[in-house]
């Protein structure tokens, strides 16, 4: 058996009380797997199975874990949802039919804020998954807290089991990651400093005024501004710099060498 994670480790993202995810009467191992290896992509790491049909330990599970084996070595089954809910503090449960029961119903989004807080005061949650053909019953319902319903095309909302896991885990992450919704990857090279695109600039400008390409003066400042502010918005890194200035001095018939003025 995988060593079981301890809070705060790697596995989880650094992030102690990660919610438990309950999936009820599973049918294929498949399923289970491609389940857990979408919860190790968010840091979940606890999945306990509710009276899995196939039985347990299955191989296709292991197999479509994809090396989500912490997941999968320290799953835990159980007869009866009481006894697999029996030690949370809070459960939420994944349906996405309208109900009679009247209950707090969240999306993925709006919940895994209100799950980060709790996790953070140290409750243990739950997050629960019905059978992959009938999705929650009535009875699972009553025994959570609330619900959870992804927004879908209202004329198609069907998922599965491994796709209604990552939705519930992705936001779960996000909640608390960092990563800046756009930048730009530089690789190992480095941002141009502005002396560098200063000398670009320069040397361009020199070379579009000996073709002529200035030949009104009056508008030539506006020109100039132009042509500074296409280079500057592309954020320009050392080496594409000096490739823009080789490029320049090839179509004069000219050698730049790198580093020069």
């Amino acid at each position: 058996m995988t060593e079981i994670p301890t809070p705060g480790s790697p596995e989880t993202g650094g992030i102690a009380n990660p919610p438990v995810i309950i999936l009820i009467e599973p049918q294929l191992g498949d399923n289970i797997g491609k389940a857990a290896r979408a919860m190790l992509n968010c840091g979940l790491v606890e999945l306990r199975l509710v009276r899995p049909r196939d039985g347990w330990p299955n191989e296709r599970a292991t197999a479509n874990a994809s090396g989500a084996d912490i997941v999968i070595d320290n799953a835990t089954v159980f007869e009866t949802e009481r006894e697999a809910l029996a030690d949370l503090n809070r459960v939420y449960v994944t349906t996405a039919r309208t109900r009679d029961a009247v209950k707090v119903t969240f999306t993925p989004r709006s919940l895994a804020p209100e799950m980060r807080a709790l996790a953070a005061r140290g409750e243990k949650i739950g997050v629960m998954f019905g059978p992959e053909r009938t999705g929650v019953r009535n009875e699972h319902v009553a025994m959570a807290d609330a619900v959870v319903t992804v927004p879908l095309n209202p004329g198609f909302t069907s998922l599965n089991l491994a796709q209604a896991v990552l939705l519930i885990g992705y936001e779960w992450w996000q909640a608390g990651d960092n990563t800046p919704d756009y930048q730009i990857k530089m690789a190992d090279n480095t941002p141009a400093s502005h002396d560098e695109l200063e000398r670009m600039f320069v040397h361009l400008e020199t070379e579009l005024d000996n073709s002529g390409f200035f030949r009104v003066e009056a508008k030539r400042p506006s020109l100039e501004h132009n042509i500074r502010n296409i280079f500057n918005r592309a954020g320009l890194t050392h080496e594409e710099v000096n490739t823009i200035r080789g490029m320049i001095a090839a179509m004069r018939g000219a050698k730049h060498k790198p580093g020069t003025k």
